[in-house]
């Protein structure tokens, strides 16, 4: 018998969100640490707000809706906004009723803004990395660095000279079609009118060259979790800048200890670099670059057994990016600026780490 397409709507109804979501779901896994790792965090929370006012958006709800982006690859904050109206594992994630209504864009960008103010990324991505270290799944002496290219928010047609005039096009009329064939264009002389602060840059020779930011990824080798990210300009020596800043930071954070390793590829294969990591009392466990008349890295490293098992294992710090810019939107930068791309890196790398922890927690159970 043919179905009835025009069945009574029902008017009222019992069902919560927690009901709908599957019992099993992975975003089970993942919400119980969050929820652990936004209790350490309330008391920094209650510093942000006035306690006379308006109620605004909690910034539990904020925090959780940037990993649901990161999660879900959503494009857009206004997209997101548009899909909590009617998605009710959002609703579920952000603790909140069905019927209640979603947020509106520009309130949720500027409440997004206090997050940024109150450096509020970097302390939630501390909470997830301390909630991994109790349960033992963070390696405390080897670690894996690596970076990569991020393309910016902006065109190449918006690389123009620093001592160019700005040009007042008509309302609603076309780009003007320019070649730049044989011009010569470099950052020292040209910077970009949408994103003052991107570079242009390319990732060897003979690929194009794009408005681009770096972003720098510390690993540990134990499950290939993220220690410590950094968000940089484009430049030829970012990549061991940000590697010693970043094992710099993490070994404040832990004291000090034993000898550490660190896993690189052979673009870190330099003099300076490799004295540097020596000079903090770590290890370098650096590819050695063939190419070079002669490597930094000598036979007192690449004999030992344990060189060849970092050189096995940080491999996998390619797993974080691919990662990234296939779900967590990393293909194409949404935001201009340093400081809002390094907090929308911060959060993404704790959306990396909450699906490994929970998939790691999955195989383990």
């Amino acid at each position: 018998m043919r179905g009835n397409t025009f069945d009574q709507v029902a008017m009222l109804s019992t069902l919560t969100p927690d009901e709908l979501v599957p019992k099993d779901h992975p975003i089970r896994r993942i919400k119980v640490i969050v929820e652990q790792a936004l209790r350490e965090l309330s008391p920094a929370f209650d510093t942000m707000y006035s306690r006379i006012g308006r109620p605004s958006v909690a910034p539990e709800r904020l925090l959780k809706s940037c990993l649901l982006i990161a999660f879900y690859s959503v494009r857009s904050e206004r997209l997101f906004c548009e899909r909590l109206h009617y998605d009710l594992l959002f609703k579920w994630f952000l603790d909140m009723n069905a019927d209640d209504p979603g947020f509106d864009p520009t309130t949720f960008s500027k409440n997004r803004e206090r997050l940024l103010k109150h450096e509020v990324a970097q302390r939630f991505f501390a909470a997830v990395r301390t909630e991994a270290e109790r349960r033992q799944l963070l390696s405390d002496e080897h670690f894996t660095v690596d970076g990569t290219l991020l393309e910016a928010w902006a065109s190449v047609k918006s690389f123009r000279p620093n001592d160019e005039q700005d040009d007042h096009a008509k309302p609603g009329g076309r780009n003007p079609n320019v070649s730049f064939h044989g011009t010569q264009r470099s950052n020292a002389t040209h910077h970009s009118r949408t994103d003052p602060e991107a570079r242009l840059a390319r990732k060897s020779n003979g690929t194009t060259a794009k408005m681009s930011y770096m972003g720098h990824a510390l690993m540990e080798n134990r499950h290939g979790l993220i220690v410590d990210v950094e968000l940089t300009q484009a430049d030829g020596h970012a990549e061991r800048q940000a590697a010693v800043t970043m094992l710099t930071r993490r070994r404040r954070q832990r004291g000090a200890g034993s000898r550490w390793t660190l896993g690189a590829d052979k673009g870190y294969d330099s003099s300076d670099f490799v004295a540097g990591l020596r000079a903090i009392a770590v290890t370098p466990h650096v590819a050695q670059n063939t190419s070079k008349r002669r490597s930094a890295i000598d036979g007192r490293t690449s004999t030992h057994d344990g060189y060849a098992v970092s050189q096995r294992k940080r491999k996998r710090v390619e797993e974080i990016f691919g990662w990234m810019k296939t779900v967590g939107g990393a293909r194409k930068l949404r935001y201009i600026g340093t400081k809002r791309n390094a907090m929308w890196l911060t959060f993404t790398a704790a959306a990396f780490n909450l699906v490994r922890m929970a998939n790691i927690e999955a195989a383990t159970s």
